[in-house]
């Protein structure tokens, strides 16, 4: 969910292996199956596709000392799990952040997403937002975006600096820069 932003009851715990096209790079959410009810694809990468394999693991080890087949990717030996809300609190409890919710996993992607630089169209395919602006109310925008955005512009204007005034960047054409430099010249 921290991945790929997909809800937990009805999009990531549901998951059965055929969706899962590990050769193939992609794990699918088939027409029908979510909120919107528009199917979807993520690419398997490697963070994604390491979980997907570890769980694989773990399935085919249930399934050999069962000697029955596992659809569910995600099971307690066998059983698919129907929520993760008690085990989430608990290692919210134990990690010393108690109050966290499941959803804000959902929150984190979106935030990913968008510091990774995907443009939003395609961030919102991925995650399965259909208006930009419910997508937006998830692409929670911090101080350190902030930041990093005036060291964007600094560098982009020739200030090196994020701090450095705009009258600082010799392309600077306002009035103010310009009397300045004639001042100055």
């Amino acid at each position: 969910m921290f991945i790929t932003g997909w809800r937990s009851r009805s999009e990531v715990l549901p998951l059965r292996w055929p969706q899962v096209d590990l050769s193939g790079g992609f794990v699918r959410l088939e027409p029908g199956t979510t909120k919107n009810s528009e199917g979807r694809a993520f690419p398997l990468i490697p963070e994604l596709r390491a979980l997907l394999e570890r769980r694989q693991t773990i399935t085919r080890r249930c399934e050999h000392a069962q000697g029955r087949i596992i659809a569910h990717v995600f099971h307690r030996y066998g059983t698919p799990i129907k929520s993760l809300r008690r085990a989430w609190r608990t290692a919210c409890k134990e990690a010393g952040r108690p109050g966290l919710l499941l959803h804000d996993l959902r929150r984190s992607a979106v935030r990913n997403l968008e510091r990774a630089g995907i443009s939003r169209s395609v961030a919102m395919k991925l995650t399965g937002h259909k208006t930009e602006a419910v997508y937006r109310r998830y692409a929670i925008v911090a101080e350190s975006d902030l930041r990093e955005a005036g060291t964007k512009l600094a560098a982009a204007l020739g200030t090196g600096v994020a701090t450095g005034s705009l009258s600082d960047n010799s392309g600077d054409n306002s009035v103010t820069a310009r009397k300045e430099r004639s001042l100055n010249a």
